[in-house]
């Protein structure tokens, strides 16, 4: 027992003597060591609080649709009420007349061989019956063709061309609406601006004088009606492009589904 207690003793004096020589060495001989651990814990705390307040900083910015909504109701509701319904009717529109496209957009090459498919296969009353379960103007364009041809090739090519104009017209259907709102939207904008304008030069005549605080305010605000009103512009005009196009590739696609319906028809003939 006295021997446990003796080894016990001695190996916590090892202990604390390790432990003691290792403090001395973490410990700092002189002054330099100690102004070189404060200038440390300075830097650290230093950049722990330009950390802190970056990231206040970043919390308390506003985002970019919060800007956009502040601006907006600066702008007053009476002409930014009436840009931002010539936005909506805009995007109704062009939304409407892309779907309608998109739906009418046809592979006519795998129509025409359907169509030539069906008339060797089963006549006219096939190929009118291929017509009937496709979607689009060129579908349609076949149909008018084929319903005509017992009349001769020639009154089926004038069918076709007549009813190609009727789908024509279908296609740029409620078109030149959204031309008249890319048009409108910056014209209210300027007119925003010059009655802001007036309103300025209204309140420099009655002060009798030019003050910057007394007009910036109306200054700002006709300003925000041209920003917004060219914004809605260009949204709207990107779309209005892109409808344009489209048109014009479906289009195509009918005058080059004519030219092969009628050699079709010449064919069959034969």
């Amino acid at each position: 027992m006295k021997k446990l207690f003796s080894i016990l003793a001695i190996a916590g004096l090892l202990a604390f003597n390790a432990t003691t020589a290792n403090a001395k060495e973490l410990t700092p001989e002189g002054p330099e060591q100690i102004s070189e651990i404060v200038a440390f814990h300075g830097a650290t705390t230093a950049f722990v609080q330009d950390d802190a307040a970056s990231a206040a900083t970043e919390e308390t910015s506003p985002s970019f649709h919060q800007v956009l909504k502040d601006k907006f109701i600066e702008g007053g509701a009476g002409f930014m009420g009436i840009v931002l319904l010539c936005l909506i009717l805009g995007l109704a529109v062009a939304i409407e007349r892309i779907i309608f496209l998109n739906m009418a957009t046809t592979n006519t090459n795998k129509l025409a061989q359907q169509i030539e498919d069906a008339l060797a296969s089963g006549g006219v009353e096939a190929a009118k019956e291929v017509c009937r379960n496709t979607k689009g103007p060129v579908a349609s364009i076949y149909y008018q063709g084929l319903d005509r041809v017992d009349e001769g090739i020639d009154a089926a090519e004038k069918a076709v061309v007549a009813y190609g104009g009727v789908q024509m017209g279908q296609l740029e259907k409620n078109v030149s609406w959204l031309s008249l709102f890319i048009a409108i939207a910056p014209m209210l904008g300027f007119m925003g601006t010059v009655i802001g304008m007036i309103q300025a030069f209204d309140k420099i005549s009655a002060a009798g004088g030019l003050d910057a605080s007394l007009i910036a305010g109306d200054i700002q605000v006709a300003l925000l009606t041209t920003v917004f009103g060219l914004i809605v512009a260009i949204i709207l005009q990107v779309f209005y492009n892109y409808i344009i196009a489209k048109i014009d590739s479906i289009i195509n696609s009918m005058e080059d589904a004519s030219i092969t319906l009628v050699d079709l028809l010449v064919s069959h003939k034969k």
